[in-house]
C-alpha cells in the first residue's frame, strides 16, 4: 500500500494587496520618434491614442525596474517582505535565455532563497500571473506573491519599423498578492490561439541571425519584434468581448458593478471598441494611460491601474474588469478588487 502524502490548503480568499510602479523618466514625443518612420505627431495619434511614451535609459533596466516598482508595491500591502514567498516576473524583454530575471530581482529585493521565476504570455503576462499568484496563495504553496509585469521594449523594436517604432515603450508594475478576507481576485478567463502566432512575434531565432551572420557578415540583421496590426486589430476588436462578458459573469457581476475596467494598452482605437461593445455604464472608469506611456506589454495593465487611481478616476477597493492580450495570441481576463497604491 502506497504512504499517504499530506496535503496542505491555503487562504479561502485573495486579493491585490499593494501596487507600486516605475516610469522611466525620459518622455519621448511623437515627433521625436515620427522622422525615422516617415510618419507624423497626427498619424501616431489618430492610429493609436499615443500622445508620449517612456524610454528607459542604459541605467534603467529590467531588474532596477522591477525592484523600483516591487519596493513601492509591498510598502502599499503593508506587509514584511519576508512574508513573500514566491516572485512572478512576467516580460518578453528579458535578453538571456537563462537565468531567468526573477531570482535576480528577489535577490535584489533581499527576498533570499524564494521562489523565482519569469512567465512568457506576451502582453497578457501579468493577468496571467495574477491569476498564478492567486492559485498559490489559495493552494499554501505561497504565503504571499511578488506579481511583477516589466518591459524594456526599447531593446526589441526597430526605430525604423513603421508597425512598432511608434507604439512600444518601457516601464514596470508591480502588485503584492495575499489572503483576504473577501474574494478580491475573481476567476480568471484565459486562453490562447496558436493560429495567429505571427501576428506578434520576434521576426527571425538567434539560430537563423548567427546563419546570416556567416553569411553576410556585418550585413546580418539582428531578430526585432514584428507584427501584423492589422491582424492584431481584427482578432482583438472581435474576439474579446465574449472573454470579458465570460469573466464578469464568472465573477457573479454584471457590467453594471464595474467601477472601472483596464483593458491593456495596446491602441486606443480597441479600447473604445471594447468599452463600447461591453455597454459600460457611464460612471465606469475606463483607462486610458496608452496616452502618456504607449504599450508596455506586460506592464501595462499595472501601469494603468496607477494612473487611474493618480488621477482620481478609481479609487482603492473599487470593482474593476482586468483584460490583456498579446503574442501566442494569448489572452486573460479577471475581476478584481483595486489594491492600495504608492
Amino acid at each position: 500500500m502506497s504512504a499517504r502524502i499530506a496535503s496542505i490548503s491555503g487562504a479561502e480568499h485573495t486579493a491585490m494587496l499593494g501596487l507600486g510602479v516605475y516610469r522611466p523618466e525620459r518622455i519621448v514625443t511623437n515627433d521625436e520618434v515620427a522622422g525615422p518612420i516617415d510618419s507624423s505627431d497626427e498619424w501616431i495619434r489618430t492610429r493609436s491614442g499615443i500622445r508620449t511614451r517612456r524610454f528607459a535609459s542604459d541605467a534603467e533596466t529590467i531588474i532596477s525596474m522591477s525592484a523600483a516598482a516591487a519596493r513601492d508595491a509591498i510598502e502599499a500591502a503593508d506587509i514584511d517582505p519576508s512574508r513573500i514567498d514566491c516572485v512572478l516576473v512576467a516580460t518578453s524583454t528579458w535578453l538571456l535565455l537563462t537565468p531567468a530575471a526573477a531570482p535576480q530581482i528577489a535577490t535584489e529585493l533581499g527576498l533570499n532563497n524564494v521562489a523565482a521565476f519569469d512567465i512568457s504570455a506576451g502582453c497578457a503576462g501579468f493577468c496571467h500571473a495574477v491569476a498564478m499568484g492567486s492559485d498559490l496563495v489559495k493552494a499554501g504553496t505561497a504565503r504571499n506573491v511578488l506579481v511583477i509585469g516589466v518591459e524594456k521594449l526599447t531593446d526589441t523594436f526597430n526605430p525604423r519599423d513603421r508597425g512598432t517604432a511608434f507604439l512600444f515603450a518601457d516601464g514596470a508594475g508591480a502588485v503584492v498578492i495575499g489572503p483576504s478576507e473577501e474574494a478580491g481576485i475573481g476567476p480568471t478567463v484565459w486562453g490562447s490561439d496558436g493560429t495567429q502566432h505571427r501576428a506578434i512575434r520576434q521576426d527571425k531565432d538567434w539560430m537563423e541571425f548567427f546563419r546570416e551572420i556567416d553569411e553576410k557578415g556585418l550585413d546580418a540583421v539582428r531578430p526585432y519584434l514584428a507584427m501584423e496590426g492589422t491582424a492584431v486589430f481584427r482578432w482583438a476588436a472581435h474576439s474579446l468581448e465574449k472573454v470579458c462578458r465570460e469573466a464578469i459573469d464568472r465573477a457573479g457581476l454584471t457590467p453594471a458593478d464595474l467601477d472601472a475596467m483596464v483593458p491593456h494598452q495596446a491602441n486606443g482605437r480597441i479600447i473604445e471598441i471594447m468599452a463600447r461593445v461591453l455597454k459600460l455604464p457611464e460612471d465606469c472608469a475606463l483607462a486610458n494611460d496608452i496616452e502618456e506611456t504607449g504599450n508596455t506589454s506586460a506592464a501595462s495593465v499595472p501601469l494603468a491601474m496607477e494612473a487611474m487611481m493618480r488621477k482620481g478616476d478609481a479609487k482603492p477597493g473599487g470593482t474593476a474588469l482586468l483584460i490583456a492580450f498579446g503574442a501566442g495570441l494569448s489572452y486573460a481576463a479577471q475581476v478584481v478588487h483595486l489594491p492600495n497604491w504608492k
